[in-house]
């Protein structure tokens, strides 16, 4: 099955549609077959999204995002330090 690479809001949605078809005494099998999805990511949608709303969503995935940038950032600048250090010591048993 292709992804479809929904967005926080559809995935919200999604979860409300469910919760709903699950409160009205569908089976969590029957509710994720109505929404499109199956049971291993309707739980892991439930894990990560459970209980947002939807500016709360966004924001979620904005921090994220920022999180993943600044870690590429940090990697890149411990990088640039280990090869100061390895030049350093290479003058300093070669000056």
């Amino acid at each position: 099955m292709p992804r479809k690479g929904f967005t926080s809001e559809q995935i919200i949605r999604l979860l409300k549609e469910a919760e709903i078809l699950i409160g009205e005494g569908s089976t969590t099998k029957e509710a994720v077959r109505r929404i499109g999805v199956s049971e291993q990511t309707f739980y892991k949608w439930r894990r990560e999204y459970g209980g947002l709303r939807v500016d709360q969503a966004k924001r979620l995935k904005e921090l994220e995002k920022e999180n993943a940038r600044l870690k590429r950032l940090v990697a890149d600048k411990e990088l640039d330090i280990h090869i100061l250090k390895e030049a350093l010591d290479y003058e300093s048993k070669n000056g």
